[in-house]
């Protein structure tokens, strides 16, 4: 059952990606609500006496495992393609307390037994004292638990826009979509995303928003945003129709980024023996650490060393034909090339 986007010419012109922090904050929030997936599972251990400390009960009882979340808690992103986290919880407290509420209502109605519960029926009973807590509470995680770690994850997220955009270049966006499967699927006019939901949307012109996650896995999560209006039952369909009327909201696709698996690995154990003594350790290490593009200043985090020492490091190496660079915004990513990668591969297998 998906979520089918029919997407007309206007709206193939304005796809775009973007990169959310607050988005990254309601999938940590709801990560921490439960165990796994695996790759996550370090993160969610050091998380875990943090978490419990904030009282994120209020949170977790509009995020059902499988169903409708308030839209007002997590907004498409505007103002461009990295807004800060400031300004989108700025957007969160603004929120209109009577569309919050009816988007509590829905929410609990997705996971059976949960709209009865005193945090629940305390939120309707007082929506615009809820809407304060709930952004309240998304503040306390990203202060406490996506904050620290932001370089590293905004280094994720915007080397998976990379990736994408150079695909959409050499391709367009038969090649863009393409490679998004098998989380989403496309037909060459429908965008469908593999939800519990069985809908379909037309955003009317407005495009479409693509937003990479370190948080979303294994799947991808899709819909439309939708203007306030009369009441709506729970599977997010207007009265009497499963089709959203044209330019009913605004069209999003969350979807697991590249490399979310390594993310909370330990980098304990060094590089490769093999490709130290090759290369020495440091410059070892550096080439080691990057199955996924990086920075300079995330790579001296992740590493543990001096940027001033990664950046010599990255230019030997780019010299030697190992790497190659490019500019994202205001932020130069380093990738292996192809020498670099059978370089690294190699090591790899002469064992560590």
């Amino acid at each position: 059952m998906p979520i089918r986007l029919h997407l007309g010419g206007a709206d193939l012109l304005r796809c775009r990606f973007a990169v959310s922090p607050l988005w990254e904050v309601q999938g940590a929030a709801r990560a921490l609500s439960r165990p796994g997936p695996y790759h996550l599972l370090p993160w969610q251990r050091r998380s875990a006496r943090t978490a419990a400390e904030l009282g994120l009960e209020p949170l977790w009882a509009l995020m059902p495992p499988r169903g409708y979340t308030p839209d007002f808690l997590c907004p498409p992103p505007t103002g461009g393609p990295a807004p800060s986290f400031e300004e989108e919880i700025a957007r969160v407290r603004a929120a209109d307390p009577a569309v919050a509420r009816e988007e509590i209502v829905r929410s609990p109605a997705c996971a059976p037994g949960a709209a009865g519960g005193a945090v629940v029926r305390g939120m309707l009973a007082d929506p615009e004292r809820a809407v304060r807590t709930l952004a309240g509470l998304l503040e306390r995680v990203w202060e406490a638990l996506v904050a620290p770690h932001w370089p590293r994850l905004r280094a994720l997220l915007e080397a998976d826009v990379s990736f994408h955009a150079r695909l959409l270049a050499e391709g367009g966006l038969d090649r863009l979509f393409t490679a998004l499967r098998p989380r989403v699927s496309w037909d060459g006019g429908t965008l469908s995303v593999d939800l519990p939901h069985d809908h379909a949307h037309d955003p009317g012109g407005e495009g479409v928003t693509l937003l990479p996650s370190a948080f979303v896995w294994p799947g991808a999560v899709g819909g439309a945003v939708l203007p306030p209006g009369p009441a709506r039952p729970p599977g997010g369909e207007r009265p009497g129709s499963t089709t959203r009327p044209a330019g009913a909201g605004r069209a999003m696709v969350v979807y697991p980024a590249r490399g979310v698996g390594g993310l909370w690995a330990g980098t304990a154990d060094g590089p490769p023996r093999a490709l130290a003594r090759l290369l020495g350790a440091h410059r070892a290490a550096v080439l080691a650490a990057l199955d996924e593009p990086a920075s300079t200043t995330d790579l001296a985090v992740r590493l543990g060393l001096a940027p001033s020492s990664v950046s010599a490091h990255l230019r030997t190496l780019r010299e030697a034909g190992l790497l190659s660079s490019h500019r994202v915004r205001h932020r130069v990513l380093y990738e292996r090339t192809p020498l670099g990668a059978s370089l690294a591969d190699a090591g790899a297998a002469g064992g560590r």
